[in-house]
């Protein structure tokens, strides 16, 4: 997760060298974010199925082999055409890697460790953010080549070391019949508790991305930060999210899964609502490092809610959740733009993110997921 993780956060700091290198405008630039986005989205519909009924062991070796090869390429592309569509095949190959992490941990690790461990690979998310970007962007300083290169070697190195310690991982319902496309699909548009997680998940994170979009934006406006400052200030801010990784289980030991779920999600929504009232720039800062925090300690709890709706497409509904994220994403950078142009300061972004997971927390009512509160983890 954290090698994923790097690799798909390290184009944004790249940008203005490869823009200047290429000699594209900063608006087209943009575009080498949004491939491996676009790739990951497209693939992710097909990924899942393939990987339900097979040995989700040898899907993510394939997959990592082919992600160490696109990574690798993207630093002999010698044009912006070919750098785009190297990201792309980045983008399709980590759809076939992550969605096996979500989809394991609830087979081979024990049902009372399982929100703890979905925490762990959340935190290497978070690592990714914290430690993965800055070391891309001082390899950068030599060349702009060695980044992927870096990252295509991890990913070689770490084929061996899946090859060991996981174990086989496949599907009961394989044993007997593999089940195809249709029939996973089938399986998954039938299932209305899925799909309502999957929709309430969905609009989460467009909430969740059109506030994290905007930060550096907000920071630049309203408190006259420079961009280093604002690297500095995220860095405070994404420790919170690593700790509420790490940490968050224990609440749920403590508190049951549907108490911890609902009191998190109603916390986003204050949070998100008072960030636009933050006086001065630590106000806000404490205010995100808190939201962050709280994040942190949320995210294990969609992924757990998400594969207990099924059980014999997890890889299905693993890649279907992240397609949900990067739409997310695509959406809120839309609406947001709009927002943060109209409104002062966070006014704007902060209410529609509150509003967006207020609704979230109102889908994710209807599934019953909220009931469980009195059940420990």
């Amino acid at each position: 997760m954290f090698l994923i993780g790097t690799d798909t956060f390290l184009i944004s700091p790249l940008l203005p060298t490869l823009s200047a290198m290429y000699g594209t405008p900063t608006s087209i630039s943009g575009w080498l974010v949004s491939a491996y986005a676009i790739g990951y989205v497209l693939a992710a519909f097909i990924s899942g199925p393939i990987s339900d009924g097979r040995d989700r062991k040898q899907v993510m070796l394939w997959g990592l082999a082919f992600f160490a090869c696109s990574t690798a390429l993207c630093g002999f592309a010698f044009s912006f055409r070919l750098m785009l569509a190297f990201r792309f095949l980045a983008g399709v190959s980590a759809s076939f890697v992550t969605p096996q992490v979500w989809a394991t941990i609830p087979v081979i690790v024990d049902k009372i460790r399982i929100i703890k461990v979905m925490g762990y690979a959340t935190a290497g998310l978070s690592v990714s953010q914290l430690v993965g970007i800055p070391i891309g962007s001082y390899l950068a300083v030599v060349s702009w080549r060695i980044p992927f290169y870096a990252i295509a070697a991890a990913a070689v190195m770490l084929m061996p070391v899946i090859a060991l310690v996981l174990p086989v991982n496949r599907t009961k319902q394989s044993d007997a019949r593999r089940p195809s496309f249709i029939r996973t699909y089938v399986q998954i548009l039938s299932n209305k508790k899925a799909l309502a997680r999957l929709s309430a998940y969905f609009v989460f994170q467009t909430g969740s991305f059109a506030a994290t979009t905007f930060i550096s934006t907000w920071f630049t406006g309203s408190f006259g930060l420079d961009l280093s400052s604002v690297g500095t200030a995220m860095i405070a801010i994404g420790a919170g999210n690593l700790l509420g990784s790490l940490f968050g289980s224990r609440i749920v030991s403590a508190f049951g899964l549907g108490h911890t779920f609902l009191s998190e999600l109603t916390a986003l929504v204050i949070l998100y609502a008072m960030a636009p009232f933050a006086k001065g720039f630590w106000m806000a800062e404490t205010l995100l490092t808190v939201i962050y925090l709280v994040n942190g300690f949320i995210f294990p709890l969609f992924m757990t809610t998400l594969q207990s709706s099924v059980s014999q497409a997890r890889s299905t509904i693993s890649s279907l959740s992240n397609a949900a994220m990067y739409l997310g994403q695509t959406l809120a950078g839309i609406i947001g733009g709009p927002l943060i142009d109209r409104y002062t300061g966070y006014t704007g972004i902060g209410c529609f993110a509150a509003l967006m997971i207020a609704l979230s927390t109102g889908l994710y009512a209807r599934t019953g997921v909220f009931a469980k509160a009195a059940t420990p983890a």
